[in-house]
C-alpha cells in the first residue's frame, strides 16, 4: 500500500499537475554568497569576510571578496531572471555594505545599488522578496559580543528601521532574518559558520536574541512600510525522523526538534519557549538573559512562514553508532546541539547530492503538513529547496545536470500533494539562481541553475534553469 506521503514519489509515469492561480514561483541568493565587491563603496567587513580570511577556516582559501560578482554584473542576473519567466526574486541586503560599523548613519551608495537592483526587477515584472539578515553581520557588532548580546538585536531594529525607509516604497515582501538557527547554533556552536565560536551557552543566548531582533524588526517594518506590505521570517525547519521505533529514539527526536524547530517557532508562533527545552538545557543555563517582556516582542503577527528544506535528518539515542558530524551540517568537534549528547545523527538512506545530502521529498511533504496542523491559518513559502551537483560546461558550451531536474521533479510534486491534502503553501524560491560561494565549502559546489564560470564570471543557464523555467511561467509540474 502507497501511503499519501509516498504517492508524489512512487515511480511509473505521472500526469501533470497544475499549481493554484497566483502561486509565486521565485529564485533565492545571499548577499555574501553573490555581490563581491566586498571593500567598495564604503562596505566594512561582515564576519563571513573575517571567517573566509581565516586559514583553515572555508575550503581552498575561498572568500567571497568576488564570488560571482553581482554586484557589478546584477543588471544581467536580473536579465536571466526575466529569460527563465521567474516571478520573484528573493535577495538579502547586506548590512555591512548599507550600515558599515552596525549602528549610525547609512551608507547611500550602498542603499543605491539595491534601489538599483529593486527598480530593475520591478521594470522586469519580477516581485523583489528582501531579507534584512542573511548571516552577514557587521564585524564591529561581533567584536562588541555579536548575537550572544542584546544590543545586537536592539542594532538589528534600527538597521531594519533604515531599509524600510529606503526601500519600503519599493519593496512589499520582507522577511527577517534568514535560518536563524544556522546563525546561532552552527555560528556559537560547533562553530563551522561566521563567527567561528564554539560556546554552547552562547549559542544559546545567540539563539535568543535572534528572536529578538526578530520581532524588533517586524515591528520597525510595520511601522514604516504601506499596509499590504507582508513581514515574515525564514526557518530552516528540520524534519526529524527515528531511526527505529524504539522509545530512546522518539526521545532523541524530541530533543533535537526542540533545539533545532522549537526554539524558534515557540516564542515566534506561540509566544513562549517551549518547557522541554527549557528543561533539557538546565544544566548550561537558567536562561536568565530572557527579560520580562521579551516573548510579548518576538510574537509579531506574521503574514507567511518562510520554510527551508533540503534533507530530512535522521536520528536515535547515542550508542556509538552515529554522530553529531553526521548532522548534514558541517564537521566540528564541537556539537551545534547543546545538552545533547546522548543523541546520534545518521545519514539517511538512498541517492545523495553533492553535499552528501539524501534527497527525499517525502520529507518536505511531511513537513508541510505538520506546519499546516500546528499552525492552522498560517501560510507557507517554500524560500529555499535545492540540490548541489558536480555540474560542468561540456564542450559545446552546454551544462546538463538531469540529477538536479530530478530534485526539483520530486521536491515540487511534493509540495503539490501537501497543497492537495490542504498546506496553504503559496510560493516555491528555488536555491539558488547562481552557483556561488558556499560558506565553509568555498566554491567547491554547485547550487545554482544557472552556471558560473568562476575565472571569467560567464554564466550559462543550466538545463534545468530551461526546466524550472517552463514551469514557472506555465504552473504546471510536467509529467515524468
Amino acid at each position: 500500500m502507497v501511503t499519501a506521503a509516498q504517492q508524489h514519489t512512487a515511480s511509473g509515469p505521472q500526469a501533470p499537475r497544475t499549481f493554484p492561480e497566483g502561486f509565486l514561483w521565485g529564485s533565492a541568493t545571499a548577499s555574501y554568497q553573490i555581490e563581491g565587491a566586498a571593500a567598495e563603496d564604503g562596505r566594512t567587513p561582515s564576519i563571513w569576510d573575517t571567517y573566509a580570511r581565516t586559514p583553515g577556516r572555508v575550503r581552498n582559501g575561498d572568500t567571497g571578496d568576488i564570488a560571482t560578482d553581482h554586484y557589478h554584473r546584477w543588471r544581467e542576473d536580473v536579465a536571466l531572471m526575466a529569460d527563465l519567466g521567474i516571478g520573484a526574486y528573493r535577495f538579502s541586503l547586506a548590512w555591512p555594505r548599507i550600515q558599515p560599523t552596525g549602528r549610525g548613519p547609512v551608507v547611500q551608495k550602498g542603499l543605491d545599488f539595491y534601489r538599483r537592483l529593486v527598480d530593475e526587477l520591478l521594470d522586469k515584472g519580477i516581485q523583489p522578496v528582501a531579507t534584512l539578515y542573511h548571516w552577514d553581520l557587521p564585524q564591529e557588532l561581533e567584536d562588541a559580543g555579536g548575537w550572544p548580546e542584546r544590543a545586537t538585536a536592539e542594532r538589528f531594529a534600527e538597521y531594519a528601521a533604515l531599509a524600510a525607509d529606503a526601500l519600503g516604497d519599493r519593496v512589499r515582501t520582507w522577511t527577517t532574518l534568514n535560518e536563524p538557527w544556522c546563525s546561532a547554533f552552527l555560528g556559537y556552536g560547533s562553530g563551522v559558520h561566521a563567527p567561528g565560536r564554539t560556546d554552547p551557552v552562547d549559542a544559546l543566548r545567540a539563539a535568543h536574541h535572534l528572536n529578538l531582533a526578530h520581532g524588533l524588526a517586524v515591528q520597525a517594518l510595520r511601522d514604516r512600510v504601506p499596509a499590504d506590505a507582508q513581514c515574515s521570517v525564514t526557518l530552516n525547519i528540520h524534519h526529524v525522523r527515528p531511526l527505529t521505533g524504539d522509545d530512546a529514539d522518539a526521545e532523541a527526536v524530541r530533543r533535537i526538534d526542540a533545539l533545532a524547530n522549537r526554539v524558534f517557532t515557540g516564542p515566534m508562533l506561540r509566544g513562549a519557549y517551549p518547557e522541554d527545552l527549557l528543561k533539557d538545557t538546565a544544566t548550561l543555563t537558567d536562561w536568565s538573559f530572557v527579560r520580562d517582556g521579551d516573548l510579548r516582542q518576538i510574537q509579531q503577527p506574521l503574514d507567511f512562514l518562510g520554510v527551508n528544506y533540503y534533507t530530512p535528518t535522521l536520528v536515535s539515542r547515542a550508542d556509538g553508532s552515529g554522530t553529531h558530524t553526521s548532522d548534514g551540517h558541517g564537521r566540528s568537534t564541537h556539537s551545534p546541539w547543546p545538552a545533547a549528547d546522548e543523541v546520534a545523527f545518521h545519514q539517511p538512506p538512498g541517492e545523495t547530492t553533492a553535499m552528501g545530502w539524501a534527497v527525499d521529498p517525502s520529507g518536505l511533504y511531511d513537513l508541510l503538513g505538520r506546519l499546516a496542523a500546528d499552525f492552522p491559518g498560517l501560510p507557507l513559502v517554500i524560500t529555499e529547496n535545492g540540490a548541489a551537483f558536480d555540474d560542468y560546461a561540456d564542450p559545446s558550451g552546454n551544462v546538463n545536470d538531469p540529477a538536479r531536474i530530478s530534485y526539483l521533479r520530486g521536491h515540487l510534486a511534493a509540495v503539490h500533494q501537501a497543497i492537495a491534502d490542504g498546506a496553504d503553501v503559496r510560493g516555491y524560491f528555488l536555491w539558488s539562481l547562481l552557483d556561488n560561494f558556499e560558506w565553509a565549502h568555498g566554491y567547491s559546489k554547485r547550487f545554482g541553475a544557472v552556471y558560473v564560470d568562476y575565472p571569467t564570471g560567464t554564466r550559462i543557464p543550466k538545463a534545468s534553469a530551461r526546466w524550472y523555467s517552463g514551469v514557472a511561467r506555465t504552473g504546471v509540474l510536467p509529467g515524468a
